[in-house]
């Protein structure tokens, strides 16, 4: 009964557009331990046992609540599925704050790619146009490496089948696109089958696990290292960095704002402009700047 029932939650929830990879693994590990206690349906102190297996408070609530969401859908269709108790275990996860990059360290950054091994390959090649288009187009690092030939358009790139199964179109600037075709006639040189814009050395299409790796060396090698006062900086922190970028170039009145804001939200693939304010939250900065302009533009409506 259980598994068949996280079966139909996760069928449901993909077809809404998410992924849940992570999700249906866990409704499966917890419907094969409710089985084998004689469960046939969801049992709330079940759910609770379950989840206090796992090694960190942090881990406990975010296995019990991801059980919580599918036994109000369970529950919905079959009153005889429990509803465990929320708040059981104390979360103290928090999403971390954005390292904001300077356009001088990102330009220095992109400079030192220029650098990378092994000699007359195209490594170098690659990761200067990778991190350079992470930083103009606030890309997800998984986007811009599923990105193929065909999605370089005259009207800029087709991210296909983003992170909740959106597609979108993303107008790029001229230098941009100058970069990108600098790259590609590099890249067809190597006469794959596989038409990955981006490969490794293995001529394999290239993984994140390689592209962090290969930031983090660039970070030492440009000087970019944690400071006591400063986030480490991360690979996505070049999405975040342009978010904040562009959201500080906002022009100051109510229309525009609003506009800016659901345009952002649009670029960047977000499901609800809530993600988009997170950037604006997470970044002390920029929050002040937005804070000072609100007072003026309200101090002006008040005149």
């Amino acid at each position: 009964m259980l598994m068949p029932a996280v079966d139909t939650y996760v069928a449901v929830r993909r077809a809404a557009g998410y992924k849940l990879r992570d999700v249906e693994r866990y409704l499966r590990e917890f419907a094969q331990f409710a089985t084998t206690r004689g469960d046939s349906h969801v049992v709330a102190q079940t759910a609770i046992t379950w989840a206090a297996q796992s090694p960190s408070e942090e881990q406990r609530a975010e296995r019990l609540s991801i059980v919580i969401r599918f036994a109000r859908f369970a529950h919905a269709e079959d009153p005889r599925h429990e509803i465990p108790p929320e708040r059981q275990f104390c979360s103290r996860h928090r999403r971390p704050v954005p390292y904001i990059f300077t356009a001088e360290e990102i330009q220095t950054l992109v400079a030192q790619a220029a650098y990378l091994g092994p000699l007359g390959s195209l490594r170098s090649h690659l990761y200067r146009t990778l991190f350079g288009l992470l930083a103009v187009t606030g890309l997800r690092i998984s986007e811009a490496l599923a990105l193929r030939f065909k999605d370089i358009t005259p009207d800029g790139l087709v991210i296909r089948e983003t992170k909740f199964h959106k597609s979108r179109l993303l107008p790029l600037h001229e230098t941009t696109t100058a970069a990108l075709e600098r790259y590609m006639a590099q890249r067809r040189q190597l006469d794959l089958d596989d038409d990955h814009l981006f490969v490794s050395t293995r001529r394999r299409p290239l993984c994140a696990k390689a592209a962090r790796e290969t930031f983090y060396q660039l970070l030492a090698t440009a000087g970019i290292a944690q400071e006591a006062d400063r986030p480490r900086p991360r690979l996505m922190d070049l999405r975040h960095t342009f978010a904040t970028t562009v959201l500080a170039a906002c022009p100051d009145d109510r229309e525009h704002i609003r506009r800016h804001m659901l345009a952002l939200s649009t670029y960047l693939g977000h499901t609800g402009i809530a993600s988009t304010f997170w950037y604006l939250e997470r970044t002390p900065a920029l929050m002040g700047d937005i804070a000072q302009t609100c007072e003026a533009f309200f101090g002006r409506a008040g005149a």
